[in-house]
């Protein structure tokens, strides 16, 4: 490789990060409030639930950190985001199991849905063939994230303007960051 192709590469992570960094911001944002809406309305029969939906906030908080702590680097920082996406969308799955007898069932599908589809936008814009460099694959995972977020607020998981609980990142071990792909 050489120097200008260095210079280039540098320049382009430089100007994808604010979109992957915003996308991960969200989702692990997303993933802590609905840690908390598990935590506060599940019951005894949830605990498995509520334990999910905090490993899967700690893990998009990690994700989080790794974006922010790293000189910007498009795959690394697309892989970022998809890992707090992932995670948001199994605490998604584990708020839709908390209401799944409640009314709100059909809100909470629909919501865990549009997590899914985040996740999974987010996935594709940083595979491999692309590494998140695709405007067009990350302004599809910048609209999921946004759906997802709109999608969870009806669902009554998170409220707009409400303080983000704060999630501990806990060990980041070697083999915790080989597993996320960092």
């Amino acid at each position: 490789m050489n120097e200008h192709n260095h210079g280039e590469r540098e320049a382009a992570a430089t100007a994808l990060r604010p979109s992957h960094a915003a996308r991960a911001e969200s989702a692990a944002a997303r993933a802590a409030a609905l840690s908390r809406y598990v935590e506060q309305h599940g019951s005894g029969n949830h605990a498995d639930a509520v334990w999910k939906s905090a490993h899967a906030a700690r893990v998009a908080a990690q994700a989080l950190a790794v974006l922010s702590e790293s000189a910007p680097d498009t795959a690394a920082d697309s892989r970022c985001a998809r890992n707090a996406a992932a995670s948001a969308a199994q605490a998604s799955q584990m708020a839709q199991l908390v209401d799944d007898a409640a009314e709100a069932a059909e809100t909470a599908v629909a919501a865990y849905q549009a997590a899914l589809k985040a996740s999974l936008t987010a996935g594709a814009a940083a595979g491999a063939k692309h590494k998140g460099t695709d405007e067009q694959l990350n302004a599809e995972a910048d609209a999921a994230e946004k759906d997802a977020v709109v999608a969870a607020e009806h669902a009554g998981w998170i409220r707009p303007g409400e303080t983000v609980p704060a999630v501990s990142t806990g060990v980041r071990s070697p083999e915790v960051m080989t597993m996320l792909h960092l």
